[in-house]
């Protein structure tokens, strides 16, 4: 295994190269999911904040759509806050239980058919952003995400609460943020 970076989310460092999924747990089950995916090489595509407010790019008003999108293609999926920064997403996603007619409880958190987990619906906003993204900048083929993506199951009210503050409040953080790129070192340094 090579030595990557590793992704900051907060006051989160976590590595970048292997599962970081609970081990066991049913990701497929009903639920809110916080997740942050991170542009290749952390490249800032999608737009700037100015003034603790972001202006979306062309291409980071095209990762909003594709996000929207989301839950039109899979109904048993619902979103919540999110915001898209210049080299990132945030957003929290809801499994709200099985497609409507599988006779089947929405509390019990078992392996569905015609639902996907959490992994196979980020893989699929991150197949339909990056296509359209390199639609609109001219670029096929370019991989726009990094590897993986980061999560953490909300377990409880009060955690819901401050997922959502932190998505609200990231543009006015982004001076501080790890993810800007004018707060690494440069290379060389």
């Amino acid at each position: 295994m090579t030595n990557t970076p590793s992704l900051s989310v907060g006051n989160l460092e976590l590595p970048s190269r292997h599962s970081i999924r609970l081990t066991g747990y049913d990701y497929s089950g009903q639920g809110a999911y916080f997740v942050t995916l991170v542009t290749r090489d952390r490249t800032p595509l999608f737009g700037e904040v100015v003034d603790g407010q972001v202006r979306l790019s062309e291409a980071g008003k095209v990762v909003v759509n594709a996000w929207l999108w989301l839950p039109t293609r899979y109904p048993h999926l619902e979103l919540d806050e999110y915001v898209v920064m210049p080299n990132h997403l945030h957003g929290v996603i809801w499994l709200t239980g099985p497609l409507s007619g599988t006779g089947e409880s929405r509390l019990a958190p078992t392996k569905r058919r015609g639902t996907k987990p959490l992994g196979q619906l980020v893989g699929a906003f991150k197949t339909m952003s990056a296509k359209l993204v390199n639609a609109t900048l001219g670029t096929p083929g370019r991989s726009l995400w990094q590897r993986d993506f980061y999560d953490r199951v909300i377990r409880n009210q009060r955690e819901l609460d401050r997922v959502r503050e932190y998505i609200r409040n990231n543009p006015l953080q982004w001076e501080l943020d790890e993810e800007n790129p004018s707060n690494r070192p440069k290379s060389g340094s």
